[in-house]
C-alpha cells in the first residue's frame, strides 16, 4: 500500500524497443490476441436486432446490461434463430476452450456472431464491438468485417479504490464500474477502512459508522497534519466530513457490477491502520483508550469476536472469492509492551512480536476459509509466516509475490513503482498535488507482472496485475477520474493481452481515442495529447569539469536511495519528475548531506552548482542551508557560498538549483546541505556541475 513514506527506487525504464505488433487502425483497449481483417463493412442501425440463446439468470444480466446502453443495444434480447442481419450472443459449450473469458466476434456484411463458452466471454466480446464502432463512440454506424479471436492473459486484473481517505458516493462507484468494464477490468476492490473513516455499515457495531465514518476536516491532509488532528467526531456534527454505504447501496453497487462481470472484493484492515475502530471501540486497543494508537490488541480475545462478527456481515454482503484484510504497516511496538499480547506471545511459544501478526492473520484466514472464502493481503502478511491458503497482493516491490509464488501461492502483482496511480502523471508543476513520485502512462504500460526470474512453473500462480489510486491528495471526484483515467487504460491491457502484442505507440494512439470517448462520456480523464513529458534536464548527458571524477562522502548517502553510489553525483545524468528514479541521491543520516568532489587536478572553476528536488508527500524537502566551498590542497577550503533558508511546505512540489558563480582555483570542491530542524526529512540532489 502507498501509506509508507517513501518507495524503493527505481533504477531504470524500459521505455524503449516496444514489441513489434504492426498495428492497424484498431481502437480496442485492451488489444486483442488475434485480429484478421476481412473485406466489407457491417451497418449498425437504430433497428438492429439482437439475438441470443443465453437463458434464464444470465439473460436477464445480460438484458439489465443492455438496458443501460443506447439503441440498438437495449432492444429486446431475441431467441436465436441463426437469422442474418443481427448481433447474435450466442452460447457455444466449446467456445470455452480458450477460458472463462475468451470469445470469437465474427463480422461480415450479413451481421456480427459473437461466440463464447460463458456469459463472460459473452461480455467481453461485446465491448470490443462496441470499441469496433464508426464513427467512434457511437452504437450506431458500420463495423468493418474481421474475424477477432481473443482471451485474457490473467484472470485477475484489477482496480482498488480508496474510498476511506476520501468518502465517494455511491453513484461515483456506478459510473467508474461502467468504465471499468469497458476496458475489461474485473476486480474491484474497495479499501473501505482505514483511519480517515469507516465506510461500510456493520449493523452489530453502531458506532463505526456514528463515530468512525466522520472527521471535522474535509481534505485529509488538513486533518492528518492540523491542529487538534486525527480525531473523529459524531455524525450531525456541523461541518462533519465522511459518509458510508448501507448495506443496501452494498448489495446495489455489487449487484451492478455483478451484471458487468466485474467482482467487488471489500478490504477491512487488520490488525493495523484501524485508529477510527478503536476511537469507536477503543477496548480493542493494548491500552484500552481512543487515539493512543492504530493497531488491534492481539492477546484480546474480545479482538477476535469483533472482526469474525465484523467480517459475518461483510461476506454476506460481497459474495466474491476474496475478502481483503490488509495486513500491512502494523506498528509491533505497541504489542511489546501490552501485557495481553505478552500472553499470548507466551501462550502461542512465539518469541517475536511480528509472530503476533501472523497469529492473527492465520486465524482470521482459518475463519475465512470455514466459510467458503479466501484471504487476500498486502505482503506484509508473508512476514512471520504465511496463511497457507492466503493471496499475497505484492506492493513493495515484486519481492512479496516472487516469495508467495515460490512457497506455491498465488500472487497479484502491484508494486507501487508502476502500479501506484496516486502519484504525478506528467511534470508536476503543471498537475494537481499528489502524493509524489512520477507515474507516466507509458512507463505504467511498460510493466510485465511476471518477474524474470520465475520459471514457467511458477509464473502460473502470478494471478494477475492491479492498478491502486490512494486518495489521500484526492479530495475531489473530478481529480479522481483525472488520476484514474488513462493509467488504468494501461493496467487493462497489460492484464488481459499477451506482451508480444504490446506496442506503447499503438496503445499510446488507442488511449488518445479513449481519453475522447471517455470526455464525451462525462468522465474527466488526464488530457493525454497534452502531456508535457519528462524533465528536459533529464533528457541529455551534461558535460562538465566534474564529470566522472571521484566523490568522498562525509556523511553517507542512504542505502535505499543510493542511486548508482559514489558515482551519481558526477555521472552527468540529472534527475527526472521523482526523487525515486535512480538518478536522485538521498540523504537523511544525520540529516546532512556533505560530500567532496576531486577533480584531480587544481583547474581555473567558475560555477558550481546542483539541483535539490522538494516532494512534501515523503517528507523531501529542499535545504534549509548550502555550503560550497572549494580548497586547493584538500586541507584549507575556502567557502564560495551560503544560502540559508527556512523550509517551505507549502510548496508541494518544486526544483532549485543552489550554486556559485565566480573566478577561483580549486582542486576539491565541497558542497554541503541541511534539513531543516523544524521539519527533519529528506534531501535529495542529482549532479554536482563544475565549470
Amino acid at each position: 500500500m502507498y501509506r509508507i513514506k517513501h518507495i524503493i527506487p527505481i533504477l531504470g525504464l524500459l521505455l524503449l524497443g516496444w514489441g513489434c505488433n504492426q498495428e492497424t487502425d484498431v481502437k480496442v483497449i485492451p488489444y486483442p490476441q488475434s485480429i484478421t481483417e476481412e473485406e466489407g463493412y457491417f451497418p449498425i442501425k437504430e433497428n438492429t436486432p439482437l439475438y441470443t440463446n443465453l437463458q434464464g439468470e444470465e439473460k436477464s444480466r445480460m438484458a439489465a446490461y443492455l438496458q443501460s446502453l443506447p439503441a440498438p443495444f437495449n432492444g429486446e434480447l431475441q431467441e436465436e434463430t441463426g437469422a442474418e442481419g443481427g448481433i447474435t450472443l450466442k452460447i457455444t459449450p466449446t467456445a470455452q476452450e480458450g477460458g472463462d473469458e475468451s470469445y470469437a466476434l465474427n463480422i461480415n456484411p450479413k451481421g456480427v456472431v459473437i461466440e463464447a463458452g460463458t456469459s463472460a466471454g459473452l461480455f467481453y466480446g461485446l465491448q470490443t464491438l462496441l470499441q469496433w464502432i464508426e464513427p467512434a463512440g457511437q452504437t450506431t454506424g458500420t463495423v468493418r468485417a474481421a474475424t477477432i479471436q481473443d482471451a485474457p492473459r490473467f484472470a485477475y486484473r484489477g482496480f482498488m479504490m480508496d474510498v476511506s481517505r476520501h468518502f465517494r458516493s455511491k453513484e461515483f462507484v456506478l459510473k467508474q464500474i461502467d468504465a471499468l468494464a469497458r476496458y475489461k477490468i474485473n476486480r474491484l476492490h474497495l479499501h473501505l477502512t482505514d483511519a480517515a473513516g469507516w465506510r461500510i455499515e456493520i449493523k452489530q457495531y453502531p458506532r463505526l459508522t456514528e463515530l468512525g465514518a466522520w472527521r471535522p476536516a474535509e481534505r485529509w491532509k488538513d486533518w492528518w497534519q492540523g491542529e487538534g488532528k486525527r480525531q473523529y467526531c459524531e455524525a450531525g456534527t456541523p461541518g462533519a466530513y465522511g459518509g458510508y454505504y448501507t448495506q443496501e447501496d452494498i448489495r446495489e453497487i455489487v449487484a451492478y457490477a455483478a451484471e458487468r462481470h466485474i467482482t467487488v472484493i471489500p478490504e477491512i484492515e487488520m490488525p493495523g491502520h484501524s485508529e477510527e475502530v478503536l476511537a469507536a471501540y477503543p477496548t480493542l486497543a493494548c491500552s484500552g483508550k481512543p487515539y493512543t494508537s492504530g493497531e488491534f490488541c492481539i492477546g484480546n480475545e474480545e479482538t477476535f469476536t469483533f472482526l469474525e462478527n465484523v467480517l459475518t456481515e461483510v461476506m454476506a454482503l460481497f459474495p466474491s472469492e476474496y475478502i481483503h484484510i490488509g495486513g500491512d504497516e502494523a506498528n509491533r511496538r505497541v504489542w511489546e509492551s501490552c501485557p495481553k499480547c505478552r500472553a499470548r506471545m507466551e501462550q502461542e511459544g512465539m518469541k517475536e512480536t511480528s509472530e503476533l501478526q501472523s497469529y492473527l492473520i492465520h486465524r482470521i484466514e482459518g475463519f475465512l476459509n470455514a466459510h467458503g472464502r479466501q484471504l487476500l493481503g498486502w505482503d506484509e502478511i508473508i512476514e512471520g509466516g504465511l496463511a497457507p491458503n492466503a493471496t499475497v497482493m505484492s506492493w513493495r516491490g515484486e519481492e512479496g509475490g516472487i516469495k508467495a509464488v515460490r512457497a506455491g501461492q498465488k500472487t497479484v502483482m502491484t508494486p507501487g513503482a508502476y502500479c501506484y496511480l496516486d502519484t504525478y502523471q506528467d511534470a508536476p508543476l503543471t498537475q494537481p498535488e499528489a502524493m509524489g513520485g512520477y507515474l507516466p502512462l507509458e512507463k505504467v504500460y511498460s510493466y510485465d507482472p511476471v518477474p524474470q526470474e520465475l520459471t514457467a512453473e511458477e509464473s502460473r500462480l502470478v494471478y494477475g496485475i492491479q492498478g491502486n489510486l490512494w486518495a489521500e491528495y484526492i479530495p475531489g471526484d473530478e481529480q479522481y477520474e483525472y488520476m484514474m483515467y488513462p493509467r488504468i487504460l494501461a493496467i487493462a491491457e497489460t492484464g488481459w493481452s499477451q506482451p508480444e502484442r504490446k506496442d506503447y505507440p499503438g496503445f499510446h494512439a488507442r488511449a488518445l481515442q479513449a481519453v475522447e470517448w471517455l470526455q464525451a462520456n462525462g468522465y474527466h480523464p488526464f488530457d493525454l495529447k497534452n502531456e508535457a513529458g519528462r524533465r528536459p534536464e533529464a533528457l541529455t548527458p551534461v558535460a562538465h569539469k566534474a564529470l566522472g571524477k571521484p566523490v568522498v562522502y562525509n556523511a553517507p548517502y542512504n542505502a535505499t536511495y543510493a542511486a548508482q553510489g559514489e558515482k551519481t553525483l558526477t555521472d552527468g545524468l540529472r534527475g527526472d519528475w521523482t526523487y525515486s528514479d535512480g538518478a536522485w541521491q538521498g540523504f537523511i543520516s544525520s540529516q546532512r548531506m556533505d560530500v567532496v568532489v576531486d577533480l584531480e587536478e587544481v583547474a581555473d572553476i567558475h560555477s558550481i552548482e546542483a539541483d535539490f528536488i522538494q516532494v512534501t508527500g515523503p517528507e523531501v524537502y529542499l535545504p534549509c542551508e548550502v555550503v560550497i566551498s572549494a580548497s586547493e590542497d584538500g586541507k584549507a577550503y575556502t567557502e564560495l557560498a551560503r544560502y540559508t533558508q527556512d523550509v517551505d511546505r507549502n510548496q508541494p512540489v518544486c526544483f532549485k538549483t543552489y550554486g556559485w558563480q565566480g573566478d577561483a582555483k580549486a582542486r576539491y570542491i565541497r558542497y554541503e546541505a541541511r534539513s531543516g530542524q523544524q521539519y527533519g526529512g529528506w534531501v535529495f540532489t542529482d549532479e554536482i556541475i563544475v565549470k
